[in-house]
């Protein structure tokens, strides 16, 4: 049995590191690696690993958000990786999840492997569902809820809008830019912040200074250095830095 593996650590170098540990496994394949949540839950869509090595902490996105974003019903199985943190230790223990401490040893993670190897090998996978869900309660890690409606103050009044009719979203200092055909809301809000409620299976960031709804895009335009441009359904052009292309080709795929 060949075990599909997918990495996701936000540290280059633990990346590195685990890639280098599996190289030595001959039933393991590393299909893929991801330095952020976002990326994660788009190649675990595309790739559908059988098995994920999952940090915990990652700037916006970090593990328990893409096991919610994913579903526990689709979850492949997960062997987190974790800075030292003794009550998620302790509920990970007591529901068999495995896991492994940076900095990784190396006995730690052969027995990480072959729980994961076991627990593949099982026919009911509904049970790691199950340890995965109850380990989560334990920890009071309720299900991510994304936004549905935003609730923009305006002129006195406070403005609905529903995250289905956004077309786009682009930095405006300390406020973000909702575009809605030809409407133009502004939120107190980050763009940071803003992309941390939004469902990341429907939006996209695709440079520093914008968000766009993947259901709006017509295509991509490669430029020069690997930026690029996404064109809207609606003609709109907005601009891409290279750092982002791979999450959206992913989502787009």
């Amino acid at each position: 049995m060949t075990i599909r593996t997918l990495l996701v650590d936000d540290e280059i170098i633990a990346l590195r590191g685990l890639h280098q540990r599996l190289l030595h496994e001959t039933d393991i394949e590393v299909v893929g690696q991801c330095e952020d949540g976002a990326s994660a839950i788009a190649a675990i869509n595309d790739l559908r690993p059988d098995l994920v090595f999952l940090d915990i902490q990652m700037p916006g996105l970090g593990g328990f958000d893409v096991i919610a974003a994913i579903g526990l019903a689709q979850m492949p199985a997960v062997i987190f990786v974790t800075a030292f943190d003794q009550f998620a230790l302790r509920a990970f223990d007591v529901h068999a999840v495995d896991y492994v401490l940076k900095p990784i040893d190396s006995e730690r993670f052969q027995q990480a492997l072959a729980w994961a190897r076991q627990t593949l090998q099982q026919p009911a996978a509904g049970c790691l569902k199950e340890r995965i869900a109850a380990a989560l309660e334990d920890l009071g890690l309720a299900p991510r809820r994304w936004a549905r409606r935003l609730a923009i103050k305006s002129a006195g009044r406070v403005v609905l809008v529903e995250v289905g009719d956004i077309d786009r979203i682009e930095a405006a200092g300390n406020y973000a830019e909702i575009c809605i055909g030809a409407k133009r809301h502004l939120l107190r809000e980050t763009l940071a912040s803003l992309e941390g409620r939004l469902d990341p299976a429907g939006f996209a960031r695709i440079s520093r200074a914008a968000i766009v709804n993947i259901e709006r895009v017509r295509e991509l335009q490669p430029m020069f250095s690997g930026d690029f441009v996404v064109l809207l359904k609606d003609g709109t052009q907005v601009a891409g830095s290279r750092r982002y292309r791979e999450t959206l080709d992913r989502l787009l795929s």
